[in-house]
């Protein structure tokens, strides 16, 4: 599945329905271009899930809203409540495990 790109405008749409990972990050930080390809692949194994990518240089309402610290962090949505949120880099199968729980 193709990843999608939200904004503060769009955000609340995007997050709406199945369970949706969000990657909150920036291009300036060098940890959140090391998971940014990790993020993709999962996106392409990982079909029944939605993944989002929020860069926080275009728009602050939502990470504020969400209490963003530290890129990148994953928030993961179901039907527009958030369930759960990691910070820090993760590797492909930390990743593909945590999605495997959460969606359990």
């Amino acid at each position: 599945m193709a990843i999608q790109h939200a904004n503060d405008d769009n955000f609340t749409e995007m997050t709406g329905g199945a369970l949706t990972l969000v990657d909150f990050w920036a291009p300036w930080c060098g940890p959140c271009r090391m998971f940014g390809p990790i993020f993709e692949s999962a996106s392409e194994n990982i079909r029944d899930v939605n993944f989002v990518k929020f860069n926080v240089e275009e728009g602050r309402r939502t990470p504020a809203k969400f209490g963003i610290r530290g890129i990148p962090s994953v928030l993961a949505f179901k039907n527009g409540e958030l369930i759960e949120a990691r910070s820090g880099l993760m590797d492909e199968e930390t990743l593909t495990d945590w999605i495997n729980e959460l969606k359990g």
